[in-house]
């Protein structure tokens, strides 16, 4: 089969990593890709936007099978257009259409739809620009800490946790008054504020069955010891020691299944992944988000774990084939430690000349997320630039294996969170 990934980061990085290893597999483009994927695949210089050159270059390549990694394309109809075409609609296309992309593409509609189906999430309100006023007193009607939401997409920025009164109405005026997030935050949902460790869970759906992922946490805070402003993501681990058997039970009995149940009901059709980010509180599992692909730097943590052929589980998804069951998973754990620009997620520099990516080291795989070649020398070409993952037979063996290739690799002004693997917020306190 010809496959093309749409993307460039870590998390498409890691896709090819995988369905390379596929017998299944033919021939891997990816779009537009970056220089690590050299001798994986063949990465093209296409842009999703451009409708023509999509249609022209999966025609002349004889795609078979499209896996879309970032949420933007899926948001804005790709695979719409893919349905739609006369010359595309043969090909399989791994990722929702654009009404069941609203799940992550609206805050709004996925907490209203999260109320429609009882599928436990944390309260809210959802204000529009015009509602500021509302907002505002809404906010001052109850004791903090202060979750605000920007509704639409936000780069896994959108997401302001405040403990502080006066700092949330002052929040609301960026977003609300004055469109810090663009159109994304033209609506804000006020939520509840959940405590609790985090996790994420991941499947590979048809809309009807699903094959359940290895699960996962992630690091958003910049800062060791959660601190400082949320990032697309610095650090990952799986397994995640809290996620027992009874948790995963709920997890199937009151989020995935209802999820599923609900999109047939309202007779919307899925198939790809669907990220649920959750809270593991004192009364169990809760929704705090949905993601309609896979997380990054989650997937970098949860393929290598995968003892089976992905390409195999997608194509089985898109032929509606799916039988529910956890996947085959490695007994090893994986620990992802993101190496940023300096500044990230503020303004950071680009074209910072990287050394010691190229050196391998025992137990672990190196993703390349924001690189670029600049005259034959590998530079810095985005906030997070690099992702090493670090297997072993016990946590802290895939913890060491990971940061002792981070400390092979240097750029000007290299940041690195030193904590990935410490699990906080666990275990829950009564």
């Amino acid at each position: 089969m010809n496959v093309l990934i749409v993307g460039s980061g870590g998390r498409e990085s890691a896709f090819a990593w995988s369905i390379a290893q596929s017998p299944l597999l033919s021939n891997l483009f990816v779009a537009p890709g970056n220089p690590g994927l050299a001798g994986l695949a063949s990465c093209v210089d296409l842009d999703w936007r451009d409708r023509e050159a999509v249609v022209h270059f999966c025609v002349r390549e004889d795609i078979h099978i499209v896996v879309v990694g970032p949420e933007e394309p899926l948001v804005y109809g790709l695979g719409d257009f893919f349905a739609e075409h006369p010359n595309l609609q043969h090909i399989h296309f791994i990722g929702p259409k654009a009404e069941a992309a609203q799940l992550e593409g609206s805050k709004d509609f996925a907490k209203a739809f999260m109320m429609r189906h009882d599928i436990p999430t944390a309260g809210y309100r959802s204000f529009g620009a015009d509602e500021l006023e509302a907002a505002k007193m809404y906010v001052l009607s109850y004791d903090g800490p202060y979750v605000l939401k920007a509704d639409g997409l936000a780069a896994g920025k959108g997401v302001v946790i405040l403990d502080d009164v006066v700092d949330a109405l002052k929040e609301l005026d960026a977003m609300l008054g004055e469109g810090k997030f663009g159109d994304a935050s033209k609506r804000v949902v006020v939520e509840e504020h959940l405590t609790g460790p985090e996790f994420s869970v991941f499947v590979v759906t048809d809309g009807e069955r699903y094959v359940l992922l290895p699960q996962a946490t992630d690091y958003k805070r910049v800062g060791e010891g959660q601190t400082g402003p949320n990032t697309g993501g610095m650090g990952a681990i799986s397994p995640v020691p809290f996620v027992t058997p009874e948790v995963l039970g709920r997890v199937h009995a009151e989020i995935i299944q209802p999820t599923l149940d609900g999109l047939q009901e309202e007779e919307i059709p899925y198939c790809g992944f669907i990220f649920f980010g959750l809270m593991l509180t004192a009364d169990g599992p809760k929704v705090i988000e949905y993601n309609v692909r896979m997380g990054d730097p989650e997937t970098e943590a949860v393929l290598p774990r995968i003892d089976e052929d992905l390409l195999s589980l997608l194509i089985d998804a898109a032929r509606g084939q799916v039988n529910t069951r956890p996947a085959a998973v490695k007994r090893e754990s994986a620990v992802t430690v993101v190496l940023t620009a300096p500044g990230y997620p503020g303004a950071y520099p680009k074209g910072l000349e990287v050394s010691g990516a190229d050196v391998p080291s025992e137990g672990s795989l190196l993703f390349h997320s924001g690189t670029a070649l600049r005259d034959g020398s590998l530079v810095t070409n985005g906030g997070r630039v690099l992702a090493v993952t670090g297997l072993g037979s016990t946590p802290e063996e895939a913890k060491q294996r990971a940061y002792a290739r981070v400390d092979q690799i240097s750029f000007e002004g290299k940041q690195v969170r030193r904590d990935i693997g410490t699990i906080y917020g666990w275990p829950l306190k009564s």
